[in-house]
């Protein structure tokens, strides 16, 4: 197994940003560098141990569904060797971790689609008979599954802040008025922008979800991040159907009126429960049990869903 990598340390590259778990570069005026990390947060809070090979497994898993999904809406990839791009003495860093996109402006919107009522949704549910506003059936149960998918969106929060849910007509006007100066010329604006995010969304989240169904993996939510190029035209990015922006459950432990397992940060976040911290940083330092635990609910979870080994 490799070392894990914390942070990557890439100088032949500018340095452009760093996120929960990624680190950003340029690598010219048309495309970026994107490594993922090992890094893990719960509660928006970055943890100081790394996850071994997680950064592995959720490029694995994105670049799958990109591959998989790529008929519905144009994706971020280039197809360029993440290793071509730095120095020799930099591969390993990008190694099996990094890919090379396009350099695209991102929709102001977290793309959130949800199958089930669960997580916030469900603190919504019990509190309005709705969710992001969108009314539903009464007396639905925890994690059952909703008549059809719905798209619920949020705004972008600033690392180490919450993201807030925000109906469609808000995410719409965000829309408008962040993409207003880049989409002059190009015949479109923010709220015919925002409704293809939505529809492409929700068609994203269908078809993966039959086939994820296959797998015996429920997918009972997840988030897209869209952006568009210089036409205006419409591009999935960032991550897509990870354990980290999704929540996938077994299916043979799913049932109605109880919170299922979930392939992700499970361990990490019950192992935190049961601490006395505030939920701000700094985090605390994690047994390793948690970690080879949660490490290999990754690794599963791409393993299930592809039928391969990593």
């Amino acid at each position: 197994m490799t070392t894990p990598l914390y942070q990557s340390s890439i100088t032949s590259l500018p340095l452009l940003s760093k996120g929960k778990v990624r680190d950003i570069y340029a690598v010219d005026a048309d495309k970026l560098l994107i490594v993922t990390t090992d890094r893990l947060s719960a509660f928006d809070v970055i943890l100081p141990d790394p996850i071994p090979r997680k950064g592995e497994v959720l490029t694995a898993v994105a670049d799958f569904w990109f591959a998989k999904l790529g008929h519905i809406v144009p994706n971020q990839l280039t197809g360029i060797d993440p290793e071509s791009v730095v120095a020799e003495n930099e591969r390993e860093q990008v190694r099996g971790r990094a890919v090379v996109v396009k350099r695209l402006r991102p929709l102001p919107i977290e793309a959130v689609v949800r199958g089930y009522v669960i997580g916030s949704g469900w603190k919504d549910y019990q509190e309005t008979g709705a969710i992001c506003g969108i009314a539903l059936p009464t007396g639905l149960k925890m994690a059952q599954k909703l008549p059809a998918p719905i798209f619920t969106p949020a705004t972008k929060a600033a690392v180490g802040d919450h993201d807030e849910n925000v109906s469609f007509a808000v995410a719409q006007a965000n829309c408008a008025a962040d993409l207003a100066e880049a989409l002059a010329g190009t015949g479109k604006n923010g709220a015919q922008l925002a409704d293809e995010a939505r529809i492409a969304a929700i068609r994203l989240y269908e078809e993966a979800c039959a086939y994820a169904k296959g797998r015996g993996i429920i997918i009972a939510d997840t988030k897209f991040e869209f952006g568009i190029d210089a036409a205006g035209t419409l591009h999935l990015i960032d991550e897509a159907l990870t354990p980290d922006s999704s929540r996938f459950w077994p299916a043979d432990q799913y049932e109605e009126g109880k919170n299922p397992p979930s392939y992700d940060k499970q361990f990490v976040r019950d192992y935190l429960e049961t601490l006395d911290w505030g939920k701000k940083a700094p985090g605390p330092k994690l047994p390793a049990d948690v970690i080879a635990r949660t490490s290999a609910k990754y690794i599963e979870a791409y393993e299930r869903l592809t039928g391969k080994t990593l």
